[in-house]
């Protein structure tokens, strides 16, 4: 009787280890996610994606990168990856105000070192308790902006 209980609780913790460690992959309009908190992104740095167009360069900064995590426990994936998308894309700004400049381009997605380009889409990874995304892009000055 005890090696039953010892086999069925193994068994338990076998499959729940198995249950947390969901991680799905999946991307998410840019457009949809910078609207779904609104004000929590500045407006000071401007935002291009790779492949969107944008005024001239006046001065080359630097590539940035970033990676933020959120907390995914009761939310949906798509609620979780707008959160964290948010996050990011607030440290690339910050980032940027820092190294004087006044846009971050070419923003392209960089989940688990998977550089995915797309001027409407970004990458996120969901699982049952955490959800990331990461962001690469060119901290520059644009001609004619502020």
């Amino acid at each position: 009787m005890n090696k039953l209980w010892m086999t069925t609780a193994l068994c338990a913790a076998l499959v729940t280890t198995h249950a947390w460690a969901r991680d799905t992959v999946d991307t998410y309009p840019v457009a949809q996610a910078l609207q779904s908190e609104p004000g929590k992104v500045g407006d000071d740095i401007a935002l291009y994606f790779a492949g969107q167009k944008h005024p001239a360069v006046k001065k080359t900064m630097g590539t940035i990168a970033t990676n933020k995590k959120t907390n995914a426990f009761n939310k949906s994936d798509e609620e979780a990856c707008q959160h964290v998308f948010l996050s990011a894309v607030r440290e690339l700004q910050e980032r940027a105000r820092q190294q004087g400049g006044n846009a971050v381009i070419n923003i392209k997605s960089n989940y688990r070192n998977n550089l995915t380009e797309s001027p409407t889409d970004f990458t996120c990874g969901a699982g049952a308790m955490i959800a990331g995304v990461a962001l690469v892009g060119d901290v520059v000055a644009l001609k004619g902006a502020k």
